[in-house]
């Protein structure tokens, strides 16, 4: 299959990130590593979310995260469970998330910043910036933990090796404290080379590994009827004590970039990604009643094992005529995705108190044959881009894509489907004014609906590929140089799974979500940031269960209504001392199918400061938060009509140091 990769080059659409008119690169030149004091910095101490943010839409930089969405949740679909990953722009199909040994930031690219990417994806896209080892040497390490008694400590580091040579390294450990009362540890490392033989050539091959263990597994509560589980006590794991799980992921690959001369770009990646489950556990407490006791049940699963090869490569042809560019991109995109899973063993332990110790011995393990399934894919489309300075731009481009699944359970013959659609996307942007753009797209794609949560009976079962559709309008206005406001209306239409009456996780019908997005970042003044935003949305399910009364018409996990605002102040009284504030606010989120149940909107606090100095002469950065400022109670949707506990509050503080 990924033979494909290096002997077929399709055309394709690659529109120019962003709106800003802005020379691109020589053509045969690879783009250098973000310089410090740009949005993308170098420095662990330098880090920080509010400020590198450019709008509302979801941002992650270190370990900080601001934003309306994130990379499970766009518009109130997952991007990742679809098949939205990049890496620096290129086509990644994610089985294990990249962590920041590797990541510099990550971006949600949705409405006017999704359309500077190549086929953009009706549920958003998460753009990774990789973290590519410089020409000066350094070294970061970050120290820290919270009141729940997590701690852990990183280092990062980047040496020249010669000329034209870098190497990137790192390492971190620590522990976890959860609110449900389980806790966990992980260690991870990663390496990272990059190599400029000559000055139109860059190869950046990396490995990273990680490994999560002494796991602990808390049960979702399900309960009986239409109503929430009674409160649940933070802080407190009632056992097993065995019922640890451990799980190693990984990920490489290679990144090249070829300035082939003529206005040629030619661009690739080749990415393995992995995810080994050693033995894995599903606790549920079930039939809950109010007078808090349900029946519990564990399932037991064998080592499983998730991986997936996939990458792109892609030729760029730029060509400049006076105030107008234009770019044609050549590229073919493929992935080979293997599972095993299943073979589970099913402990019922009886009715019990929920809150009562769970000491019983562990028992004997035998488990079943396993379900292995094989996903082949791939794309290639052509496209034009054309951008007229101060004037505006016009983009189209189709593809087509080769999707086939085989699906081989045990004791049943072998079971494939296969589709062969054609997709396409067309944008446009107007120059109102000088500070104004007008802008719209609409996108037909081919998306992955993920996996059967596991609490439905057909748990793991790996759902089929569907057709989704976007539209979106939209405004960007810049109030002033440092400030843009983006109002967005979106149409966003898929196929609705969720759990049917005999608790299969199945299709449903079709999901609708209308809305109007709103972002505004940028400075309010010399010393203050802000970023702030607010969705509001119509979300709608149709289809045969929804007309004979059996769904309700709101999908399950999906909230009419959103908001949050981030402050970030530069005091006056003490150089590098630094206070910010987010406040985010979620309407009521459907929790059952039937829609008799909801979660209660609620609105979330946080304070912390951030103080920058000089530690032995090297820059440092101090940083302390309090999340969840009130002690707001609240639960988390695990599937439909199954929850968790979410974060009280909870102090936090890490040192970053720039050595």
């Amino acid at each position: 299959m990924l033979k494909t990769l290096s002997s077929t080059v399709l055309l394709a659409l690659c529109v120019s990130p962003g709106w800003a008119q802005t020379t691109p690169p020589a053509a045969d030149q690879p783009a250098e590593p973000p310089k410090s004091g740009s949005r993308e910095v170098q420095g662990r101490a330098e880090e920080n979310a509010m400020r590198q943010a450019e709008d509302a839409f979801g941002t992650s930089v270190g370990r900080e995260t601001i934003g309306l969405y994130n990379s499970s949740s766009v518009r109130g679909f997952s991007p990742i469970a679809a098949g939205n990953a990049r890496i620096e722009g290129l086509y990644f199909d994610q089985v294990w998330g990249l962590s920041s040994r590797i990541r510099r930031s990550t971006n949600i690219r949705v409405g006017i910043s999704a359309q500077g990417y190549p086929f953009p994806a009706p549920t958003g896209i998460v753009d990774y910036s990789f973290r590519k080892p410089g020409d000066a040497a350094r070294l970061a390490l970050v120290t820290g933990g919270d009141s729940y008694g997590a701690a852990y400590a990183e280092l990062d580091g980047e040496a020249p090796l010669s000329r034209g040579l870098s190497l990137g390294y790192g390492g971190a450990l620590g522990t976890n404290e959860y609110a449900n009362g389980t806790d966990s540890r992980y260690r991870n490392a990663a390496l990272s080379l990059r190599w400029r033989p000559v000055a139109a050539l860059e190869l950046v091959p990396f490995w990273h590994r990680s490994e999560t263990y002494d796991d602990e597994k808390a049960p979702s509560y399900l309960p009986r009827g239409s109503a929430l589980p009674p409160r649940i006590e933070r802080r407190r794991f009632n056992g097993p004590e065995w019922a640890d799980y451990r799980t190693t992921a990984m990920n490489g690959g290679l990144l090249a970039t070829l300035g082939a001369g003529q206005g040629w770009m030619v661009r690739g990646g080749i990415f393995r990604s992995t995810y080994a489950d050693h033995r894995a556990f599903t606790h549920l407490l079930t039939d809950v009643t109010p007078d808090r006791t349900g029946n519990r049940r564990l399932i037991v699963d064998p080592p499983a094992e998730n991986s997936s090869t996939s990458g792109e490569l892609r030729a760029t042809r730029t060509m400049a005529e006076g105030p107008r560019l234009h770019n044609v991109h050549l590229s073919v995109r493929a992935r080979d995705r293997q599972r095993r899973y299943d073979g589970s063993q099913s402990f019922d332990l009886g009715r019990t108190p929920i809150d009562a110790r769970y000491d019983a011995p562990q028992p004997h393990f035998a488990f079943g044959e396993q379900t292995r399934d094989r996903t082949r894919q791939w794309t290639g489309g052509v496209a034009y881009d054309g951008r007229w300075r101060n004037v505006g731009e016009i983009g189209f481009s189709l593809q087509k894509t080769d999707y086939r699944k085989r699906l081989q359970k045990p004791g049943l013959p072998l079971a494939t489907a296969e589709g062969k659609p054609w997709l396409y996307n067309a944008t446009a942007a107007a120059h109102l004014g000088r500070d104004l753009v007008a802008f719209g797209s609409f996108t037909r794609g081919l998306e992955e609906s993920g996996v059967a949560p596991s609490n439905a009976l057909n748990r793991n079962e790996l759902l089929p590929a569907i057709r989704t559709t976007q539209g979106d309008l939209g405004l960007r206005y810049a109030l002033w140089p440092d400030m843009k406001l983006v109002a967005t209306v979106f149409d966003l239409r898929k196929p609705y799974f969720n759990f049917d009456a005999g608790n299969r996780y199945a299709q449903l019908g079709d999901v609708q979500n209308r809305g109007l997005e709103v972002s505004l970042a940028g400075r309010l003044g010399p010393r203050l940031n802000m970023v702030a935003g607010a969705v509001l949305s119509r979300p709608r399910a149709t289809g045969e269960g929804v007309r004979l009364g059996r769904v309700g018409e709101r999908p399950v996990g999906m909230s009419r209504r959103s908001a949050e605002l981030n402050l970030d102040w530069r005091t006056p009284w003490l150089d590098g001392l630094s206070l910010d504030m987010t406040a985010s606010h979620s309407g009521a989120i459907t929790a059952t199918v039937d829609n008799r149940v909801a979660l209660p909107a609620r609105t979330l606090v946080s304070l912390a400061g951030r103080y920058r100095f000089t530690l032995l002469e090297r820059p440092a950065s101090l940083r302390v938060a309090v999340s969840n400022l009130f002690d707001t109670y609240g639960l988390e949707l695990r599937g439909a009509g199954a929850y968790d506990v979410i974060n009280g509050r909870i102090a936090s503080t890490y040192l970053s140091v720039d050595l």
